[in-house]
């Protein structure tokens, strides 16, 4: 029998004590997610996020701030984000896919701080079909669009608004800050 080096057992102890930390911690997660995530449920759809953003619900829209927010309360503030929207919206905007969605109620502010205003585009530069969760699909639009700073320099700083639209469950997702993470996290949506 060979004896055990004192180091070795501190650290043969420290790993038994460790462990049931670890699954305490992955067992609050969200089932198929890792920590540090939550799950947002929005009219029967269930996304995966980071725990770290921020969720404000306005009637059927929900806002999710994913970044920078000078006040995270405040419904048109200039928060770095996505939306969800939901029927009672879009039916008071009379939205039906065919146009660009504006996500507020005035000029709506640029998505990059200090460039007023937003020049909304006519014309999509992309169409297609998109993954939204097992047997769910969206119509997926991008709409190029741009910023002007005040007094008009001329200077344009161009952005792409992206839009998934679930007209089964009439639910938009509408993205002026290209997230990278959101297809992947509306791909992955669970539904129930």
């Amino acid at each position: 029998m060979r004896k055990r080096s004192p180091a070795l057992a501190a650290v043969s102890a420290l790993a038994v004590l460790a462990a049931p930390a670890a699954a305490s911690a992955a067992a609050q997660a969200p089932a198929g997610s890792s920590p540090g995530a939550t799950t947002l449920s929005f009219r029967g759809m269930h996304l995966t996020i980071p725990s770290a953003w921020k969720v404000r619900r306005y009637g059927d829209t929900v806002r999710v701030i994913t970044g920078a927010c000078a006040d995270p309360e405040y419904y048109y503030a200039d928060c770095k984000g996505f939306w969800l929207v939901g029927p009672k919206t879009l039916r008071y905007w009379g939205y039906t896919g065919k146009t660009q969605y504006i996500p507020t109620l005035s000029e709506p502010l640029c998505p990059f701080a200090g460039l007023t205003p937003v020049v909304f585009g006519n014309k999509p530069s992309s169409r297609g079909l998109r993954k939204a969760g097992r047997g769910h699909t969206a119509r997926y639009v991008t709409w190029p669009d741009y910023c002007e700073p005040q007094g008009s320099s001329g200077r344009k700083v161009t952005f792409t608004q992206r839009e998934w639209y679930l007209p089964a469950q009439r639910i938009l997702v509408a993205d002026l800050w290209g997230h990278k993470g959101l297809p992947g996290i509306l791909r992955n949506a669970t539904w129930g």
